[in-house]
């Protein structure tokens, strides 16, 4: 997977007299490939077994959804890997039109015979259809918690027989002294990717009100619940796992 041009994450190397919501602006935009390398353990790793899944579900005459596409990085390996599949049109959503805007850039810069429409909406109004393939690397612990089953469904219902959806997040253990151990190793992971431990405060404290995290248990629950029968982690990493759900 080829690495987007970044400016380095400095955004919360100094101290803030108060800490807002973490956005997604044009702040975040500058810096969100050096920011979410440093961040997300394994992250290249799903990237290239987004490629590999993409490559072996998507289906002749079909749709692949790359939902919260950020600048794109998920849905250029979506591209990459249908390469050779006849039909395929691409459309890849986010909410922040910052991200919107970088994302057709870079999409624009890698040749390929495979149409991607970027839109800037909102994920819980987009409509799947005639899909194969679904990502959300890292989107739906920013939906709100009470509204993910009805995304999913959504998700699920659009989704051609022997589609899939491919899902990452960042999710929290259901035992208490395991969630200290696995928030802990990420800790540790950031700073020896060179975060101080004010930048790991101030983001935390940035994100907890915008980012609520799940049980890889709920996540499992919730999907057969909307109706995928095979639900299977393919990647961990502390506590970020990334899951594929197949409707068969």
């Amino acid at each position: 997977m080829s690495q987007f041009d970044s400016k380095p994450d400095a955004i919360f190397a100094e101290p803030l007299t108060q800490v807002s919501d973490f956005a997604f602006d044009q702040r975040v935009v500058e810096v969100f490939p050096d920011m979410i390398n440093r961040s997300v353990p394994g992250y290249q790793s799903i990237l290239q077994g987004i490629h590999q899944l993409t490559r072996r579900f998507a289906q002749p005459d079909s749709r692949l959804y790359d939902l919260g596409c950020s600048l794109g990085a998920a849905t250029l390996a979506m591209r990459q890997g249908a390469q050779g599949a006849s039909g395929i049109n691409m459309v890849a959503v986010d909410n922040s039109e910052a991200m919107v805007e970088r994302c057709r850039l870079h999409l624009e810069g890698y040749r390929s015979e495979i149409p991607a429409e970027v839109k800037c909406e909102d994920i819980r109004d987009t409509q799947i259809t005639d899909a194969s393939v679904v990502t959300m690397n890292f989107t739906l612990q920013f939906v709100p918690p009470e509204q993910r089953q009805g995304v999913l469904q959504t998700i699920y219902d659009g989704l051609k027989p022997g589609g899939v959806l491919l899902l990452s997040e960042k999710f929290k253990s259901e035992n208490a002294a395991m969630d200290d151990v696995l928030v802990d190793l990420h800790h540790e992971f950031k700073r020896a990717n060179g975060y101080s431990e004010l930048e790991i405060s101030q983001k935390r404290a940035a994100i907890e009100n915008v980012m609520r995290i799940d049980s890889l248990e709920t996540h499992e629950k919730r999907l057969r619940e909307v109706g995928f029968s095979a639900v299977q982690v393919w990647f961990q990493c502390y506590n970020f796992a990334a899951l594929i759900a197949v409707k068969w």
